[in-house]
């Protein structure tokens, strides 16, 4: 069974730094892409960043609200993926969700929560 466990979220007035971790366990981690997706309030889930797995070219993707101020990275030998938000605002407040998406089907983590003040 797959397990995918966030941490990192909190607190943090605008234009401060956060970084989220994902840890996955009962998968084969590195042949997987991840991804991280947010929720806000009265909103539907979106996707923030995702990368591909190293062996298909660790390529990543985000949504254009956050290029330049987010960074997606891997480390494959502690199964945990993470996401480095910087120059947060206050619309980036929203529960953050870890995502896998697996050979044949795909798992969320239980979220953790961002809240940025202006």
């Amino acid at each position: 069974q797959v397990q995918l466990v966030e941490s990192g979220g909190g607190l943090v007035q605008a234009g401060g730094s956060l970084r989220l971790s994902c840890v996955a366990s009962g998968s084969t981690f590195s042949r997987n892409t991840m991804a991280w997706y947010r929720q806000a309030p009265g909103k539907q889930r979106e996707l923030v960043a995702a990368i591909s797995s190293v062996s298909t070219g660790g390529s990543t993707d985000y949504q254009n609200s956050v290029k330049g101020r987010f960074t997606i990275s891997r480390e494959d030998i502690k199964n945990t993926v993470y996401l480095q938000m910087n120059t947060l605002k206050p619309e980036d407040t929203a529960v953050y969700y870890c995502y896998q998406q697996g050979q044949f089907r795909s798992y969320w983590g239980q979220g953790t929560q961002v809240t940025v003040s202006s």
